[in-house]
């Protein structure tokens, strides 16, 4: 059993959190950066690696505080090194390479899309593997066989835009806030999921890639018309916004779905974690748990407050990583890529 301090710092999240035997979240922080980001529809990476600079020691002081502990408590520091904006990972990086020289404890590098894999199991003992996994964020999309914490293999990804991404660009098509997802999931309560027929693209019999740039294309259309990108949500009455963002969602949803389905055939397993940002989306969670009721198979999803990017799975995942006796050197570089 180890005490771990783990730090995120991938994208607009700044985080830390203290985790006791990869379950026991002692604490969890997270100073979000949306505010900072919303005027311009999207993740800035310059203000971002600004905004961590001046966030993560207070985080990091906030979590260790609501952990009720010292350096002398701590096991190991884990931090986040790939994937993700390289300014904001070189931020929490050198952090976590301070605080391991200053304090004598091990360095743990985390890889941040395996971490979104595991978060489910952070509250489940024993852990749901094996399982299918699905990540699912504004940067990634993806289906994984997770044997074991140790043990996850890639079936499928996004090879275009992630859904979370493409959440985020139609919202810009309705002219709602940033982040779009929650404000998409909002209004499509308002709507009629079956009002607008969008495509679907399942790229294959048994592929378990995703591709959601067409739908994004054909929500665009059908605001505009056909081949035009402005001029006609002046157009559409708050009902007919609401519409189009119910059906949107819910293409999306049918797709993740789908594929999700498809890898449970595929692999034989009878299991399926749910993780990553858009993880919170409730149409999501509702159709992916009553898909997984009707073949039988069990369902587990990232509690909320694991959803979006946060140190409690970086920490949980180290805990492993930790007694297999994984270290990084104070060399430790960062990576944009998984």
């Amino acid at each position: 059993m180890a005490t771990i301090l783990g730090i995120e710092t991938s994208c607009d999240e700044t985080a830390a959190a203290i985790v006791v035997d990869g379950h026991d979240v002692r604490s969890n922080v997270i100073a979000s950066q949306v505010d900072l980001h919303r005027k311009y529809g999207g993740v800035v990476p310059e203000i971002a690696s600004r905004a961590h600079i001046e966030k993560l020691d207070a985080v990091i002081r906030e979590a260790m505080a609501g952990a009720g502990c010292s350096r002398d408590d701590i096991d190991a520091i884990a931090v986040t090194s790939r994937p993700g904006l390289v300014g904001s990972l070189l931020i929490g990086v050198t952090a976590a390479k301070t605080l391991s020289w200053l304090w004598s404890k091990p360095l743990i590098a985390v890889d941040h899309v395996l971490a979104h894999v595991c978060s489910p199991a952070i509250d489940v003992n024993p852990a749901p593997w094996p399982a299918v996994g699905l990540v699912v964020s504004g940067g990634h999309t993806s289906l994984y066989r997770v044997n074991g914490f140790d043990s996850i293999e890639l079936l499928g990804r996004a090879t275009d835009d992630a859904a979370g991404e493409a959440f985020d660009k139609v919202a810009s098509i309705l002219n709602l806030p940033y982040p779009g997802g929650p404000e998409i999931d909002r209004l499509a309560q308002k709507g009629d999921p079956d009002a607008h027929a969008f495509p679907r693209t399942m790229l294959g019999r048994d592929a378990l890639d995703f591709s959601f740039s067409g739908v994004k294309t054909a929500v665009l259309y059908e605001v505009n018309g056909p081949g035009k990108t402005t001029g006609g949500l002046e157009k559409l009455n708050p009902r007919q916004i609401a519409d189009m963002a119910a059906s949107f969602q819910a293409c999306v949803v049918d797709v993740l779905v789908g594929k999700t389905m498809r890898a449970l055939d595929q692999t034989g397993l009878s299991a399926v974690a749910l993780s990553g940002g858009v993880a919170a989306n409730s149409r999501l969670r509702s159709q992916l748990a009553e898909a997984c009721a009707r073949r039988g198979a069990a369902f587990y999803a990232a509690r909320i407050q694991y959803c979006t990017d946060n140190g409690a799975m970086i920490a949980a995942l180290a805990e492993h990583l930790y007694h297999r006796g994984e270290r990084a050197t104070l060399n430790l570089d960062v990576s944009a890529r998984s």
